[in-house]
């Protein structure tokens, strides 16, 4: 009698970067930026495998971005980060030039601010935007929450009576509270009474889901079918989960704000450049402008650092500094 023994193939190097990835919880978006970078730094050096490469290919790598593809310092840390992710969480290569390898520069510039006449027609002109994306774009600027933050909304931590919306896992995994404006509660119910229907006609189908963060789908595996947990702003049609090629209703895309922030500027004849994240910089400043002070705004933001929130006072007051100019005097 013969066994047919099968070993079991050893996983290909960037599904291991996938599990990774997973097991440490990053975001989607993450795993798909850390997988482009990979490959691209893979391919550069001529499909070489990286426990063959060190730091003289790392660099190379990034000075083409830089030279070549002339990708913003942003830009090229974020392929950085992907590539010490890979060397240091999957490859578990201990090399010194790792910890030594310094980041490029960030050049530190002033935010988009817009102003309130500017945010008014900015808001008008996405009136005839379909909902919620409406709903979306004034809560951006309302709330100074950023755009991520806004689309994974959960039912749950929007308090309707108290006037409040709880933001969960921030950047840098923090939680924090900030208003949900008076003038947005009535809409707010409107759609959150849409989405329970919405919600309740899953039910019916068998397709109530939703994605759990951490495993909490394991501790409480009925959580994803719970009204609290479904998305505020779910979208119109069923996903494929990429994860687990479950189908679900997911939220709306970050891109559909996107594009309706950039349509609305053109149509308010706003030149400057603006995005959903310009409405977040708006809030903060003009919140500064109203007399709160900057510990308060600090907190609505999230920031762990004062100093990041201290940006906004280099653009509160008119002219340079809120100096009058001598030319006015005269």
């Amino acid at each position: 009698m013969q066994t047919n023994t099968t070993s079991a193939q050893p996983k290909k190097l960037l599904d291991q970067v996938r599990d990774k990835i997973r097991f440490k919880h990053y975001s989607l978006s993450t795993e798909k930026t850390y997988i482009a970078w990979i490959k691209q730094f893979i391919l550069y050096h001529h499909k070489r495998h990286p426990v063959e490469m060190g730091s003289l290919e790392v660099e190379a790598f990034l000075t083409y971005l830089a030279t070549q593809r002339h990708v913003s310092s942003s830009t090229q840390n974020q392929a950085l980060s992907a590539i010490l992710f890979l060397y240091r969480e999957v490859l578990v290569v201990n090399l010194p030039w790792l910890d030594n390898f310094e980041r490029s520069k960030k050049p530190r510039r002033l935010p988009v601010v817009l102003t309130i006449t500017e945010v008014q027609a900015l808001l008008q002109a996405t009136s005839t935007a379909p909902e919620p994306i409406g709903l979306v774009i004034k809560l951006l600027y309302g709330t100074g929450m950023r755009l991520m933050e806004a689309v994974r909304l959960r039912v749950k931590d929007v308090e309707l009576e108290r006037r409040e919306i709880i933001v969960r896992d921030g950047k840098g995994g923090k939680d924090r509270v900030t208003m949900l404006p008076e003038s947005l509660a009535e809409a707010m119910r409107v759609h959150l009474a849409l989405r329970r229907n919405w919600h309740e006609q899953d039910i019916i189908l068998g397709k109530v889901d939703v994605w759990l963060p951490d495993a909490l789908a394991i501790k409480s595996p009925n959580a994803s079918k719970e009204w609290g947990w479904q998305y505020v702003f779910a979208a119109k049609n069923y996903s494929i989960d990429p994860r687990n090629n479950s189908e679900r209703r997911h939220h709306i895309e970050e891109k559909q704000v996107q594009r309706y922030v950039k349509r609305a500027a053109q149509a308010a004849g706003i030149t400057k450049p603006t995005s959903p994240h310009t409405l977040r910089h708006s809030f903060a400043t003009h919140i500064l402008q109203a007399g709160y002070d900057i510990r308060t705004v600090q907190e609505l933001l999230g920031h762990s650092d004062v100093a990041t929130t201290m940006i906004y006072t280099h653009v509160l007051n008119k002219g340079g500094k809120g100096v009058i100019s001598p030319l006015d005097r005269l």
